[in-house]
C-alpha cells in the first residue's frame, strides 16, 4: 500500500525536473562581484534544456516556461518562437513564455529539435533581450520491439558434431534509444530447438547442446526470440527461425542387405561374361557412399568390378568354366568404403561380406581332341593303305556321344570311323614333303557340334634317286694337249635328302677305265677332275669323245648312275684356248636363231607356193619323176640312164677297178668342226656280203662326200651303176648311209657352213655351163 502511494509520486519526479533545474540555473547565473566593483551586471534568459516524452496523447503538453530575468511581471514583454516546428508542434504563450507540444512526438523519427527564442518589449517594439538558442529533447519510452534484420538465417553443421560446437549468431536490433535505461537491451531465449541446441542470451550464439545422426533427422528448424528491457514485465519481443542442415560425414560403413547370393553361368559362356550383380547399402551420401567390391575366390574363376554410377558390383566370368569339371563355386564378396577418414575410422573396423554361390548350367560341347595337333611321319614309296597315324576326340557332355571322323579333299589320305589315317596313293618326297591335313570329329547324338583339329604328316626320305650331273657340261680339250691336264670339274646333285649330307663317289665305267684317253680324280668334296691321259688329239680322227662317269651316293641303299661327259676336239689357237671353239659354237647358235627366222618366211612362201602347184596339177596331170638337170630345185638327183645287168653284167662297170682302187679322188681338208662331227654320224652300216673291200670303197665315197664342198646335197641320190640283179649288197646309195635319229642340218645360208659351199659350187658349175 505504501508503495502505491508513492508511486505518483515517484513519477512525477521527472516532470518537474525540468523546472526545478531551471530555477536553479536562473539564481546561479546571478554572478556576484567584488564590493566596490562599478561593472554592469550581465542580464539572461531563464531557461535550461526542455525535455517532452514521446507519443504522448495530451493535445497541449506543456513543455516548460522561457523567461526573462528583466520581466518583472508587469505584461509588457511579449515572447516569440522561432524555428523549426515553431507554430506547428511547438507554440508558446506570448505574455507568460509557457511552451507547449500540440502534436505526438516519435523519437524514433527526430529526438532533438533546436529552437529560437525572442523577447520584445510591447510598448516601444523592440527586443529586450538578443535572440538565443534552446533545444527540446524528445524522451524515449519503449514502444519499439527488437527485431531480427539478417533473417532467413541458415546454417549447416556435420553430424555427430560435439556438444558446444556453433552453429550460427543470430542478431536483432531494437529502434529505442539505448543510453535510455533499458529499453533497447535485449535478451535472446529459445523458443524451439531443444535438447540438441541451446543459444547465449546476451549474444544470441546457438550452439549444439547433443549429438545429432544426419541418417536419423538431415535438418532442424530453431525459433529463436529476442526481449528489451532484459526480459522485465512491460518489454517487448521478436522472434526468427533458423534452419540448421547437417551435413554428411563417414559414419556408416556400406552393409549386404543379402547373406547369400545365388547366380548361374554356363559353361559355353567366354572369359569376361557378366554373370550377376550385387550391391550394399551405405546409409552416408556422396562420396561417402562410394565403395568398392572384392571377392575371395581361390580358384581364380571369377572376379567382381564397381559400377561407380549404381554402387553395384558386377560379377564377372575370369576364366572359363567346365561343367564336367566343377558344375558348382562359393566364393566371399567383401564390401568396403572408398573414401575413410581416419577420425571416423571406429566406424569401420569390420568389412562387411557375403557370400556367393554361382551354379554352372550345362551346355552341349562340340568334341575335344586329345591333342592341340598331331604330327605323323611316314616313308615315302609307302605301299597303298599304309598306317599314318591316329587321331582321337571325345564328347565332353555326360551323356558321351559317338565321335564319327572325316578329313577335307585329299588325294592321298584318308580316315575311318576309328580316326586311323592310312594312305590311298604313293608318296614322293621330292615332290611334297609335308601335308596339311583338317580332320573333323562330329557328334553322331547332335551332327552340329564338330571341332577340327590339324594334322600335318611329314615325308620321310629314302634312297630312291641315283645321283646326276648338277649341270651341262660343254667340255673341249686341244689338239696338242699335253697328259695330266684339267679339261673340266664335275659335281653331282641328289634330289634325295640326306641327314648327315650328301658324299658323292665319282669313277669311269669300266669299258672308259681301259680307255687310256681320260682319267678321274674324286677330290672328295663332291667334285670331281677329268684330266687327260695321253698327249696330242686328232680333230680328223675323233672329234669327239664321249665319257660314261659313274656317280655314287651315301644313302643305304646307295644308288649309282651313269652320266655321260661329251668332249670336244678344239683346234685351238696359239695360246692353247679353248674359247675358240666355244665362240663358234656360240655364233653357230646365233646364226640358228636366224635361220629359225627365215624358216618361218620360207614356209610361208611354200605354204603360197603349193597353192599355186595345186592350181597348176589340176591342168597338168602328167609330171616327170625326175626333172632336166636344168630345172632348179632345192633336192637334186642325178641319173645315169645306165642299168646293168645284175652280177652277171660285166660291161655295164668293171667291178675288177673297184677292188684295185687304182684312182683314188683327192681327199679335201675339213673346214668346220660341226662338219667333222656330223661325218661320223653318216656312217653306212649297209654293207654287202662279199668283201671287206666294198665295206671300204663305201666309206671312202662317203667321206668324199662330207668333205667335198662342191658335193651334192645330203638328200641327193647318187647311184653308182654297178648294182646287177640279184646282188646281195642291196642298193649302195648314200641316202640309206645317215644315221635315221639324226637331224640334217641344212645351212642353206650359212656361209661357213658345207650346204652353202656345195650351193655355190653347183652355182658357178650352171654358169660355166651356160657360158
Amino acid at each position: 500500500m505504501i508503495c502505491c502511494l508513492f508511486l505518483p509520486f515517484m513519477l512525477g519526479i521527472p516532470l518537474l525536473w525540468p523546472c526545478f533545474t531551471a530555477i536553479e540555473i536562473s539564481t546561479t547565473e546571478k554572478v556576484k562581484h567584488p564590493a566596490g566593483s562599478h561593472l554592469r551586471v550581465k542580464r539572461g534568459w531563464m531557461w535550461n534544456q526542455f525535455f517532452v516524452p514521446e507519443e504522448m496523447n495530451k493535445t497541449n503538453y506543456h513543455i516548460g516556461q522561457l523567461r526573462s530575468d528583466l520581466d518583472n511581471g508587469n505584461n509588457s514583454f511579449q515572447y516569440k518562437l522561432l524555428g523549426a516546428g515553431a507554430g506547428s508542434i511547438f507554440v508558446i504563450d506570448e505574455r507568460t513564455g509557457d511552451i507547449y507540444a500540440v502534436q505526438k512526438l516519435d523519437r524514433e523519427e527526430r529526438s532533438l529539435y533546436t529552437l529560437r527564442a525572442q523577447v520584445i518589449d510591447s510598448t516601444t517594439g523592440r527586443a529586450v533581450e538578443p535572440e538565443s538558442e534552446f533545444v527540446i529533447r524528445v524522451s524515449d519510452i519503449n514502444d519499439n520491439e527488437p527485431k531480427f534484420l539478417d533473417e532467413p538465417y541458415e546454417a549447416i553443421v556435420p553430424e555427430m558434431s560435439p556438444e558446444g560446437t556453433l552453429v550460427i549468431q543470430v542478431t536483432a536490433s531494437d529502434a529505442d534509444d539505448p543510453s535510455s535505461g533499458n529499453n533497447a537491451r535485449l535478451l535472446y531465449s529459445l523458443l524451439q530447438g531443444q535438447p540438441y541446441f541451446s543459444t547465449e542470451p546476451t549474444t544470441g550464439v546457438i550452439r549444439i547442446s547433443s549429438k545429432m545422426d544426419r541418417e536419423l533427422q538431415d535438418e532442424y528448424w530453431v525459433i529463436i526470440q529476442a526481449k528489451d528491457m532484459i526480459g522485465l514485465p512491460g518489454a517487448l519481443s521478436g522472434t526468427t527461425s533458423v534452419l540448421i542442415k547437417l551435413s554428411d560425414v563417414n559414419d556408416n560403413k556400406p552393409i549386404f542387405k543379402e547373406s547369400l547370393y545365388r547366380l548361374t553361368v554356363s559353361e559355353s559362356a567366354p572369359a569376361g561374361t557378366s554373370i550377376g550383380k550385387i550391391m550394399a547399402y551405405d546409409n552416408d551420401i556422396g562420396e561417402n557412399a562410394e565403395m568398392d567390391y572384392s571377392i575371395e575366390d581361390d580358384s581364380q574363376t571369377f572376379d567382381v568390378i564397381t559400377n561407380n554410377e549404381t554402387q553395384e558390383g558386377i560379377v564377372i566370368l575370369k576364366k572359363e568354366v567346365d561343367f564336367e569339371h566343377q558344375n558348382q563355386y562359393r566364393i566371399r564378396a567383401n564390401v568396403k568404403n572408398r573414401h575413410v577418414d581416419e577420425q571416423l575410422m571406429e566406424y569401420h573396423v569390420e568389412a562387411s561380406t557375403t557370400f556367393i554361390r554361382i551354379q554352372v548350367e550345362d551346355e552341349d560341347e562340340p568334341p575335344v581332341f586329345l591333342l592341340p595337333y598331331y604330327v605323323f611321319e611316314i616313308f615315302e614309296e609307302s605301299p597303298h593303305g599304309s598306317f599314318v597315324g591316329m587321331v582321337s576326340a571325345t564328347d565332353p557332355d555326360q551323356r558321351n556321344s559317338p565321335i564319327r571322323y572325316s578329313m577335307t579333299r585329299s588325294r592321298v589320305f584318308s580316315i575311318d570311323d576309328n580316326g586311323t589315317i592310312i594312305t590311298t596313293n604313293p608318296l614322293d618326297r621330292e615332290i611334297s614333303a609335308w601335308y596339311n591335313l583338317s580332320i573333323i570329329a562330329t557328334e553322331e547324338y547332335n551332327v552340329q557340334q564338330i571341332s577340327a583339329v590339324p594334322v600335318y604328316v611329314q615325308v620321310l626320305n629314302i634312297n630312291d634317286h641315283a645321283p646326276e650331273f648338277s649341270e651341262y657340261y660343254d667340255t673341249y680339250v686341244c689338239e696338242n694337249a699335253g697328259s695330266g691336264q684339267i679339261i673340266q670339274t664335275i659335281s653331282a646333285v641328289d634330289r634325295d635328302e640326306s641327314i648327315e649330307g650328301h658324299h658323292f663317289y665319282f669313277n669311269l665305267s669300266v669299258e672308259d677305265t681301259k680307255n687310256s684317253s681320260f682319267i678321274i680324280i674324286d677330290n672328295e668334296d663332291n667334285t670331281a677332275v677329268i684330266l687327260t691321259n695321253r698327249t696330242g688329239f686328232s680333230l680328223q680322227e675323233e672329234p669327239v669323245f664321249y665319257i660314261a662317269v659313274l656317280i655314287a651316293d651315301n644313302g643305304i641303299p646307295s644308288l649309282t648312275s651313269t652320266n655321260t661327259l661329251t668332249v670336244h676336239i678344239c683346234d685351238c689357237d696359239d695360246s692353247g684356248s679353248t674359247q675358240t671353239c666355244r665362240n663358234k659354237d656360240l655364233m653357230l647358235a646365233m646364226g640358228f636363231r636366224t635361220e629359225v627366222i627365215l624358216a618361218i618366211l620360207i614356209s610361208i612362201m611354200i605354204i603360197f607356193g603349193f597353192i599355186f602347184l595345186i592350181l597348176g596339177l589340176k591342168q597338168r596331170r602328167k609330171q616327170t619323176l625326175f626333172p632336166e638337170k636344168g630345172e632348179d630345185f632345192r633336192e637334186n638327183i642325178f641319173r645315169y640312164d645306165d642299168e646293168g645287168g645284175g652280177e652277171e653284167d660285166t660291161e655295164a662297170f668293171d667291178i675288177v677297178a673297184l677292188r684295185t682302187r687304182t684312182i683314188m679322188r683327192e681327199r679335201k681338208t675339213r673346214k668346220t668342226a660341226a662338219a667333222e662331227i656330223r661325218s661320223l654320224h653318216r656312217q653306212s652300216l649297209q654293207v654287202g656280203p662279199d668283201s671287206a673291200i666294198f665295206r671300204k670303197f663305201i666309206l671312202e665315197k662317203l667321206e668324199e662326200a662330207n668333205t667335198d664342198p662342191c658335193a651334192p646335197p645330203f638328200d641327193s641320190l647318187q647311184t653308182y651303176a654297178f648294182e646287177g640283179t640279184g646282188s646281195l649288197a642291196g642298193s649302195l646309195s648314200s641316202l640309206g648311209s645317215a644315221v635315221p635319229d639324226q637331224d640334217e642340218n641344212y645351212d642353206y645360208l650359212n656361209e661357213s657352213g658345207p650346204r652353202f659351199k656345195r650351193l655355190a659350187c653347183m652355182f658357178g658349175s650352171a654358169m660355166q655351163s651356160n657360158n
